[in-house]
């Protein structure tokens, strides 16, 4: 590998978890793309860590736009060359706690769409750029709803069923990619941001401290595992 300092993508990285993520791996000297959908709050969010002399730069992406994300992966090669962790963040959570075939088809489309086929697409789009250097750390926040005990119990099924499907695509992948390419879900636990709400117990910060360490392993670490706080979580 080259000693060359390493980009780093955020999805979602205007606010919460993905504005603390891009703060984090840019004071560990990464070189990180903040990506959001918003460019009028992605170039903020971006702003407001240049001001910290941070080094991070603003890309407008929609994980839920094929197109944009193949543009976004284009544009990100033209500049760099390169992307060594990617951090899938952006996501969605659009139930109230009905039961799955009560709720309105929407949602549960709306949900998938972010939650599991952004991913899906991200990965696809950005692994070659990996691949052309022989190293990448990929990381998907997913939750413990996607671990298989909860989806055995009702309620909130589309983020469930979301992020149970992302756990599934995260294994998958990882038994398929090859090099020193990894690939890992992670748990941030409950977080008082805009998704979980002000009564969450844990701040963003912790939340991104209980993730980073995805993005800076070594070539024995984990790949195709499900964390939270570094410890695994059982399926």
């Amino acid at each position: 590998m080259s000693h060359d300092k390493q980009v780093a993508l955020v999805t979602g990285g205007n606010r919460g978890i993905g504005n603390e993520l891009v703060k984090q791996l840019a004071l560990n000297d990464f070189k990180v793309i903040l990506a959001s959908r918003d460019p009028e709050m992605g170039h903020e969010a971006a702003q407001q860590l240049k001001e910290l002399d941070l080094d991070v730069s603003y890309i407008e992406m929609d994980v839920t736009n094929q197109v944009s994300i193949q543009q976004a992966a284009i544009t990100i090669n033209k500049k760099f060359g390169r992307l060594d962790v990617l951090i899938n963040n952006a996501g969605v959570y659009l139930d109230e706690n009905e039961k799955l075939l009560a709720m309105e088809p929407f949602v549960l489309e709306k949900t998938m769409a972010t939650n599991f086929l952004g991913v899906y697409y991200c990965v696809r789009s950005f692994i070659p750029l990996m691949e052309k250097h022989g190293y990448g750390r990929i990381i998907n926040v997913s939750s413990e709803y996607g671990a298989i005990s909860e989806v055995s119990n009702p309620g909130v099924g589309a983020y469930k069923l979301s992020k149970f499907a992302l756990n599934g695509l995260t294994r998958l992948i990882a038994a398929e990619i090859d090099g020193d390419i990894k690939i890992n879900a992670v748990d941030p636990g409950w977080v008082s941001t805009d998704m979980g709400g002000p009564s969450a117990p844990r701040t963003p910060k912790q939340a991104a401290e209980s993730i980073l360490w995805l993005a800076t392993i070594g070539p024995e670490g984990p790949s195709g595992g499900f964390f939270r706080d570094g410890k695994p979580i059982s399926w």
